[in-house]
């Protein structure tokens, strides 16, 4: 078993990834009530999602400072609901919408 190096993050690094997820958290807020970008919105309010999950899997799960074969395993995980996500809309969209007989 390979010896495992322990990382302690400090309060300051702490404080500073929840004052940058607080502050992802008010732009989410700000672009959803009180901005309208169209078709954008969706993309704008999934990206600020995905960046709030990487701080919080980087940091407070300590993934950044880990054995790299569970940064596989995150990752990997994400390709699959990535491809269940992409098998959906394909569905949905080629779908044939048939109209009732009543």
């Amino acid at each position: 078993m390979a010896h495992h190096e322990e990382h302690h993050i400090t309060l300051g690094t702490h404080l500073k990834v929840f004052a940058i997820l607080i502050g992802l958290t008010v732009l989410t807020v700000v672009t959803a009530k009180f901005t309208d970008f169209g078709v954008l919105n969706v993309y704008i309010a999934f990206a600020i999602a995905i960046t709030k999950g990487l701080l919080v899997m980087g940091y407070f799960m300590h993934l950044k400072y880990d054995e790299k074969i569970f940064k596989w395993i995150i990752a990997s995980a994400f390709f699959f609901v990535g491809l269940l996500y992409i098998f959906c809309v394909l569905d949905i969209v080629t779908r044939v919408l048939q109209q009732s007989a009543l």
